[in-house]
């Protein structure tokens, strides 16, 4: 029993987040410090994963080693790696760029040019491969992006003005000076249309290298990096919206106001089901498809739709979690192996309460981000990032009004424009300097969202079509992410680690790890165990 505490213990003061209503203040997590009420915690669920993998160390203690853990295990540990999803991506377009240079150059053309037909009576999908990517996979993609500027809009560092002043300053910043700049140089031509692509910022590509500085880089300025990209991703989908939307079908956008209609009326009467939402979504999806509208801002609207209120109280779910815990260990024996009936039986009482719990909002937004992260991201990179540089002139390239626009509006412009509105606002006291931060960490965050890769690549896409232009994008966008990517290095890497960050598990807030209850602070393991303390003496079965 005495173990069970201690998982009990653990669980609270370094697994997930704690329920809103106990106002638990914890130590940074990784990339930034939360405090939300809907980033609400399976406290009990990590609890319940640590107790079966207990079961499981205690039954296999004596059995041999996987003959393939020298393989599983350093893919496992890459996996759990913040920065996989970027060095994923990375790895996806470099075999993209060396697949369309290679002697089967065509095959790789070949195979996003392939027909692939979806009919249901008389409704018909008809589109190529690469459209299924770009309009299919990417709708999911815009999925998350919606349900994150969702969450940081309600509770995130976008929830108060204060908070929200300076990463919407600095995104504004970033996206209006690389237009001016793209837009200087392509006026009156036709590719003047080609102006939203360098407004454009990878949050995988920026985040990763900042995760890899490690504790040269204050949690603060993670935070501040995250919450400008999702301002950010809010342009660039406000700017897909009205600028870059073909012909209109009423007929499919009224059908679209339908499917849309149905999914607020399903959150107003309480539908907690994801699954409602999913086929709801889909028809969305299809009729934003015909309606001449991009489909991926279906993605958008049915994350604005997701309920975000909890099922339980943090009361009853800490009453619940804590009944569960009382029923697993008075059921625990002595040399105990495996998890018996009862156990079984506390367990799922314990994943019940915690999904009751949590917002399906949250719920939808953990489980896609993985999916994202490690399969659409990169099969978007690896559809769209090939070009072939067979008989071009590089350096005429290099210097065309397309590929320079880009590359200026990327690396000149959002440096600019992100580190002079950073400024502006900060001196006039709109917003405030994030804790721990220097004027040259601030730079070297403005010169990374010069990474414009993911998105600019789909908005390129969408300006350009397919030819020899859409090429030139490509090409400067690639540089551009590159120079970025490599002097926001630089900078960071050799900027000064902030004095007072003594761990990565200590932030500004000076009760950081503390729980209060009731109004009481728990502060110590001895206290929060005495609360986790049975009320009753369990008799050994």
């Amino acid at each position: 029993m005495n173990h069970a505490k201690v998982l009990v213990f653990k669980s609270i003061s370094t697994k997930g987040e704690f329920p809103a209503g106990y106002s638990y203040v914890y130590p940074s997590h990784r990339d930034k410090q939360v405090r939300s009420p809907l980033m609400l915690p399976v406290v009990f669920s990590s609890i319940t994963t640590q107790t079966k993998l207990n079961m499981q160390q205690i039954s296999t203690q004596d059995s041999p080693k996987h003959p393939l853990s020298f393989i599983t295990n350093p893919i496992r540990n890459f996996f759990q790696q913040e920065a996989a999803g970027g060095i994923l991506l990375m790895a996806s377009a470099v075999i993209a760029i060396v697949w369309a240079n290679s002697p089967f150059a065509e095959a790789y053309f070949h195979l996003w040019h392939t027909h692939v037909d979806l009919d249901i009576g008389k409704l018909g999908i008809h589109m190529h491969l690469l459209h299924w990517i770009n309009d299919g996979l990417m709708a999911i993609f815009f999925l998350l992006v919606g349900l994150e500027i969702k969450r940081e809009v309600l509770s995130g560092e976008l929830a108060s003005k204060k908070k929200a002043a300076l990463p919407i300053a600095a995104a504004i910043g970033g996206m209006v000076v690389p237009a001016l700049i793209y837009v200087v140089l392509n006026l009156g031509t036709p590719t003047m249309n080609g102006w939203g692509v360098p407004m454009a910022t990878d949050i995988a590509f920026a985040l990763g290298i900042i995760i890899l500085l490690g504790k040269r880089v204050p949690v603060a300025l993670k935070v501040f990096l995250v919450a400008l990209a999702i301002v950010d991703d809010l342009g660039a989908v406000l700017v897909i919206a009205f600028f870059y939307t073909s012909k209109l079908s009423l007929t499919a956008l009224g059908a679209a106001g339908l499917f849309l209609a149905a999914m607020i009326v399903a959150n107003r009467l309480g539908v907690r089901r994801l699954t409602v939402y999913g086929i709801l979504g889909i028809g969305l999806w299809v009729a934003f498809l015909k309606s001449g509208i991009h489909a991926t801002l279906a993605g958008v609207l049915m994350a604005m739709t997701i309920p975000t209120a909890r099922k339980i109280s943090a009361h009853d779910f800490m009453e619940a979690g804590k009944n569960a815990m009382y029923k697993y260990m008075g059921a625990t024996k002595p040399d105990q192996k495996d998890l018996n009936h009862k156990q079984e039986h506390a367990i799922h009482d314990i994943e019940h309460a915690s999904k009751n719990v949590t917002p399906p909002s949250l719920r939808l937004e953990h489980t896609l981000h993985s999916w994202v992260a490690f399969l659409i991201m990169p099969v978007f990179a690896f559809a769209n990032a090939g070009v072939s540089f067979a008989g071009i002139d590089i350096m005429a390239s290099l210097t065309s009004k397309v590929t320079l626009g880009i590359i200026l509006g990327l690396f000149l412009g959002k440096q600019i424009g992100i580190f002079a509105f950073s400024w502006l606002a900060i001196k006039s006291g709109i917003a405030e300097m994030p804790a721990r931060t220097t004027w040259k960490q601030i730079y070297g965050v403005s010169l990374l969202a010069g990474i414009g890769f993911t998105m600019s690549l789909f908005i390129a896409s969408l300006a350009f079509g397919e030819g020899e232009v859409l090429n030139l994008a490509k090409l400067g966008i690639f540089v551009a992410s590159f120079i970025a990517g490599v002097g926001g290095w630089f900078v960071l890497s050799s900027s000064a680690p902030a004095e007072d960050e003594v761990d990565e598990h200590h932030d500004e807030d000076p009760h950081a790890g503390t729980i209060y209850l009731d109004g009481k602070e728990l502060r110590t393991e001895e206290e929060i165990q005495e609360f986790f303390k049975p009320q009753q003496t369990f008799e050994k079965a």
